[in-house]
């Protein structure tokens, strides 16, 4: 059996490069501490980026916070807290969250690792997907207010760092009242700043035009590259942060899956491979699950000597400039201590980069690069 060692904690703050064990490789093996061999020398360095015009510089790494709430499977708030711990151990100082994860069970386990914890920590959080129907006329002012409130409550703060609109249908960014009423909560303290969660690359440059958003998430991974294309110049023209979500394709990116990988009932990956309950872009990044599982091993080819497919994929993200950071999950602190390592690494080559790319175009682009 094998037993990871918890690392030191170091306290840090944001703009500060911090060093960390690479991978927190020392681990427990039938009584004895062993040391992980790997071909690269990891610097244990997370590296931070300016997130938009907000000021905060946030670590390129970051966490995302749905699989700890539900729809990934079951876990325990134990493990979902030292998944948490574990990703500031390795400098993450921003967390995306929403409160339909596990309804609300996620922004709490947040607060509680704030309690816990004495460094500066961002939340982002979302609202709107608890709507039912999820229609454009629940996004009003009321509506927006309430949830604010409720998420103000499950994080024990007095003021949100960062509201996103989750998922909104596109009807709401032809919708200025929408937008106004995120200028009042700013206004009335609620919120530090707002932006909006996305489906497609339509969507984010049409929410851009409006002057306050901040943020835009979206998904944006070597399955889904299209965003790179129009929105990323755009965004940069008006310092607009981007989270890019989804990036390890809900597992598919980490090489580690198989036509034989079983999910639970409660799992997303599951239930919702064909879109039956939200957009099926959500689930492996709306790739078909057999056509994914083909291009990872036509990736896992291109893999330097000794890094694993997730910190390869991580990697490939950070390649673009334009991404503030990227925001995969992590039900257990081994994961989240692998992720975070693809800090670390040096740059992908623009040989790897255009491989991966014929492997896009080839095997994925007529069925994926429209839709979205």
């Amino acid at each position: 059996m094998v037993v990871k060692i918890n690392c030191a904690r170091r306290f840090h703050r944001a703009e500060q490069a911090v060093r960390r064990p690479p991978f927190c490789c020392r681990f427990l093996q039938n009584g004895r501490a062993v040391q992980r061999s790997h071909a690269f020398r990891y610097s244990g360095r997370m590296h931070y980026r300016p997130l938009g015009r907000t000021g905060w510089k946030v670590s390129e790494i970051s966490f995302g916070a749905w699989a700890i709430g539900g729809t990934w499977g079951a876990v325990s708030d134990s493990d979902s807290l030292a998944a948490l711990h574990q990703a500031v151990d390795c400098g993450v100082n921003f967390i995306d969250t929403a409160d339909v994860y596990g309804m609300g069970r996620s922004e709490r386990l947040i607060a509680q690792l704030k309690r816990e914890r004495k460094e500066e920590i961002i939340v982002a959080t979302k609202a709107g997907r608890r709507l039912s129907p999820h229609t454009a006329d629940g996004y009003n002012a009321s509506n927006l207010a309430a949830f604010v409130e409720d998420s103000l409550r499950n994080l024990s703060t007095d003021s949100l760092d960062l509201l996103q609109l989750h998922s909104a249908p596109a009807e709401v960014y032809d919708r200025p009242e929408v937008f106004g009423a995120l200028d009042d909560l700013v206004r009335a303290g609620k919120i530090r700043y707002y932006g909006v969660s996305v489906d497609r690359v339509a969507e984010a440059l049409k929410a851009i035009e409006y002057p306050n958003v901040q943020t835009v998430q979206i998904i944006f991974n070597c399955f889904r590259p299209r965003p790179a294309e129009r929105f990323f110049p755009e965004a940069q023209k008006r310092q607009v942060g981007i989270l890019a979500r989804v990036p390890l394709a809900s597992g598919l990116l980490t090489g580690k899956l198989t036509r034989e990988s079983q999910f639970a009932a409660d799992d997303h990956r599951r239930f919702n491979r064909r879109g039956e309950k939200f957009d099926v872009g959500e689930t492996f990044s709306g790739v078909d699950y057999e056509t994914g599982l083909q291009a990872v091993e036509e990736i896992r080819r291109l893999l330097p000597p000794g890094m694993p497919m997730a910190a390869f994929a991580l990697r490939w993200i950070l390649a673009f400039d334009a991404v503030s950071c990227a925001i995969p999950g992590g039900k257990r602190p081994a994961q989240v201590a692998e992720n975070c390592a693809a800090s670390h690494l040096p740059p992908l080559s623009p040989q790897l980069l255009s491989a991966v790319q014929e492997i896009y175009d080839r095997r994925l682009r007529a069925a994926v690069h429209a839709r979205w």
